[in-house]
């Protein structure tokens, strides 16, 4: 496999709704803006590109078949290769993956992934209906399935396995909302308090107005370069470009009925799902313990496919101790609750100690302040830009919108594309995204790393 560059990326303002823009011209929007950071005019860049992926969550919300193919002429990309993705809420995450195969494999040497949803187009319910056909519709959808119920039946197992509380849950809302407030890309820019976050009108309990993202518009994309395709955009540009490295990746499945995850033996989960950190013999005990008091994995409480997609992308870019070896993460924090079970899945912490993680200050950005009383300093941000919680949650951008930012964060770009440094890393030189679908049907890691 050829290495592969992160060279740019972009995105637009993610809103409720974006009636001064097709989803056509919200990419191209977010295009450009990854076009101007570099200093190229679309048509030095249209010269450079190879080919696309696009990805899209649903062709429902805009009623238009075969968009990818409207987006790619738009932007003047016909007749060059591309092909459009879907994977629920991993598409982004997905496309990303998508372009890095494309290049590493040789296909190309310069792709743009880019990924839209325009939600505004139908009403809530209706969004939620669309959504809700990600579940089995010969199953659970029938019987009333929609996913904050889900959510919610997860995470009561969750407290009950574990002793989480709504107040840790409340953690991650009040943290992802006060980060967005620095983020002029986020469709959500509130400063709250737990108490805001309980008091907030219940969707399915435990989970809150103010636990749940909201539906958006948006667009975001990512040029991935080989080193030949990063040489051309940088003569073509005149200048050198900071270099951003995708040294992993890593993709997770499981079964879309959760009725149909099977539970695992203690030595089974340690041959195929415990990570290199995990591997002591206080972590092997402490394990052992929850499987005597009757824990089972992979359960409802956590996403296997979280944990292959971790230990896959881990493995290839030799992280073997994620807390002290990632700088941030940018994760699909759809719930707050999912952000809780994803910070166990991707090995910040055990199984059964991410409620005490969300409220212990570790996964909180430095030198802001959230009206917390946080025992421990930062040690790995998580969602610093505000998360699809507050940022919002236009499907087929999310992961590409992670992706961005992350890029941004490895260049040390933060405090020029979003005008503050307040949510800049400082000294970041490696940073995870992480996106998910379903109830962890599919999910996606990346790993990006500075090189100097």
């Amino acid at each position: 496999m050829r290495p592969v560059y992160a060279v740019t990326g972009g995105v637009s303002k993610f809103a409720k709704a974006r009636p001064d823009r097709t989803f056509q011209a919200l990419v191209k929007e977010a295009y450009d803006y990854a076009l101007k950071d570099i200093g190229l005019e679309p048509r030095q860049a249209n010269d450079l590109v190879d080919g696309t992926v696009g990805s899209y969550f649903s062709d429902h919300f805009q009623r238009q078949l075969m968009s990818a193919i409207m987006v790619q002429d738009y932007l003047g990309l016909v007749p060059k290769p591309g092909h459009r993705v879907e994977g629920g809420g991993a598409t982004g995450g997905l496309c990303f993956q998508e372009a890095w195969k494309a290049v590493a494999g040789g296909d190309m040497d310069v792709c743009l992934a880019y990924g839209f949803e325009t939600m505004s187009h139908v009403q809530t319910w209706k969004g939620n209906e669309f959504i809700a056909l990600a579940s089995d519709v010969s199953f659970d959808y029938p019987v009333g399935g929609f996913y904050s119920g889900y959510y919610a039946m997860m995470v009561t197992r969750h407290m009950k396995e574990f002793g989480t509380t709504v107040e840790q849950m409340a953690h991650v809302s009040v943290k992802n909302h006060i980060n967005a407030i620095y983020n002029p890309y986020a469709q959500k820019h509130l400063r709250i308090t737990i108490r805001d976050v309980r008091e907030a009108p219940v969707v399915a309990w435990p989970l809150t107005r103010l636990d749940i993202c909201t539906m958006s518009d948006g667009a975001a994309c990512a040029i991935l370069a080989s080193e030949e395709g990063l040489a051309r955009i940088e003569k073509a540009a005149g200048r050198s470009l900071p270099k951003v490295r995708v040294t992993g990746i890593g993709r997770g499945t499981d079964a879309m009925r959760m009725a149909d995850r099977p539970h695992q033996s203690f030595e089974d989960f340690y041959r195929y799902n415990a990570l290199p950190n995990e591997q002591d013999a206080d972590s092997r005990a402490y394990y052992k313990d929850l499987w005597d008091r009757g824990f089972r994995y992979p359960g409802v409480h956590s996403f296997r496919a979280g944990r292959m997609a971790s230990r896959q992308a881990y493995q290839r870019a030799e992280v073997t101790d994620p807390l002290n070896q990632i700088d941030f993460v940018e994760l699909h924090d759809a719930y707050t609750s999912s952000e809780i079970q994803t910070y166990e899945d991707m090995g910040l912490c055990r199984y059964g100690e991410g409620g005490r993680f969300a409220e212990s200050g570790l996964a909180f950005m430095p030198g802001i302040e959230y009206g917390l009383d946080l025992p421990q300093r930062p040690k790995c941000s998580v969602n610093p830009s505000g998360g699809l919680i507050a940022c919002g949650h236009p499907v087929g951008a999310s992961g590409l919108m992670q992706a961005v930012f992350a890029i941004w964060q490895l260049q040390g770009a933060i405090g020029r594309h979003f005008g503050n440094d307040r949510l800049q890393v400082r000294g970041a030189r490696r940073g995870a995204i992480h996106s998910h679908a379903g109830t962890g049907t599919y999910v996606t890691v990346s790993i990006l790393e500075k090189e100097d």
